[in-house]
């Protein structure tokens, strides 16, 4: 006897369902941009109360709410600002959240350029802060091993570069893990500090009413892992959504530096690191930005990869990634407008998602 696959739910009718438990209505719910995962956001307005995010984490498709209940507790009780948890739907993949406002980051620095160091400074003292802070146990925070890291330094190879050149050379492939092992392998066992992964401008809003780290508001860190703390650094200052210029990036890194009492080979130490991780977040993006075009039908983060790809070429002068530099250099193709038209052109098909 052949099974009847179970009808996906309705949505729209256990989103209205959880409103309605918790005092709204659909008509207080207006859509706020998401992100590239399948969660969607509404803000909630009401006349007689103060207003609320809605979190909308399908989970028939991958998305599981737990990690970020347990990321938000364990960064409120460090006194930082992820937003509160109001209500919670685990199994139907709901969060009611505390509404942090508009002023992301990207927003305040774009209307106003010269609050720019002042609000990259307080992101990176966090980030200091935080590396100061005991880790949790592995059962809170999945570690940032060296598995999870080549698998996603090899989007690259299986998105860009099948996509860019279109053809697949599985020995490519494994030529590519073998190099990035190498370079990767003194951070395979780092557990210093927790890693929130996705730490850049439009997922950080500026709070100047609160103090210290808090002003620093925190979303979409419900991939947060336990790794080596210039991760987040390096998501920060190599911002694959907007330009960071060099005077910047190394004023802050400096900065970084000076706040963790990192100096001469401690410092070294570190900006190799920086470097490393850089190299293998940026290819990840690339790899990611390939994939959301042509599996995703999501075309629109395509001219970002000429940034993300200026990144990688800084990281990868780092004395210390001479392979890896090469085999970049012999392999990948770099973003040239035909090469991005190639690319853009496979996904026309999918159609661009919302």
């Amino acid at each position: 006897m052949t099974g009847v696959a179970a009808a996906a739910p309705d949505r729209h009718h256990l989103r209205n369902a959880f409103l309605a438990t918790h005092g709204w209505t659909e008509n207080q719910a207006a859509p706020l941009a998401g992100d590239a995962s399948n969660r969607c956001y509404f803000r909630l307005i009401g006349a007689d109360r103060i207003g609320a995010v809605l979190m909308d984490a399908p989970p028939d498709r991958g998305e599981d709410i737990g990690p970020f209940i347990d990321a938000t507790t364990w960064l409120r009780r460090r006194g930082l600002s992820a937003p509160a948890i109001l209500a919670a739907d685990h199994g139907a993949g709901f969060l009611l959240l505390e509404d942090l406002g508009d002023d992301l980051f990207a927003r305040v620095v774009a209307h106003t350029p010269a609050v720019e160091p002042e609000l990259y400074g307080a992101a990176v003292d966090l980030l200091a802060d935080l590396a100061a802070e005991e880790p949790p146990a592995r059962d809170s925070f999945p570690p940032y091993d060296l598995a999870t890291l080549l698998r996603e330094a090899g989007l690259a190879t299986e998105w860009w570069l099948q996509a860019a050149t279109e053809r697949s050379d599985p020995e490519i492939d494994v030529a590519h893990r073998s190099i990035a092992a190498a370079a990767l392998a003194h951070l395979a066992d780092c557990r210093e500090a927790v890693v929130l992964r996705d730490y850049h401008a439009e997922n950080l809003i500026w709070l100047p009413d609160r103090q210290g780290a808090a002003r620093v508001g925190l979303l979409d860190y419900q991939d947060a892992l336990i790794g080596h703390p210039a991760y987040d650094l390096v998501s920060l200052l190599e911002d694959a959504r907007r330009d960071t210029a060099p005077a910047l990036q190394s004023a802050m890194l400096a900065r970084y530096l000076d706040r963790r009492g990192l100096g001469g080979t401690e410092s070294e130490a570190f900006r190799a690191s920086y470097a490393t991780l850089g190299a293998q977040r940026n290819l990840k993006i690339i790899g990611i930005f390939a994939r959301l075009a042509i599996r995703d039908g999501k075309p629109r983060y395509l001219p970002m990869i000429p940034r993300v790809w200026g990144h990688l070429q800084r990281d990868l002068a780092h004395p210390a990634l001479a392979d890896w530099a090469r085999w970049v250099t012999h392999h990948l193709p770099a973003p040239e407008p035909s090469v991005l038209a190639r690319v853009a052109a496979q996904a026309d098909g999918q159609g661009q998602a919302p």
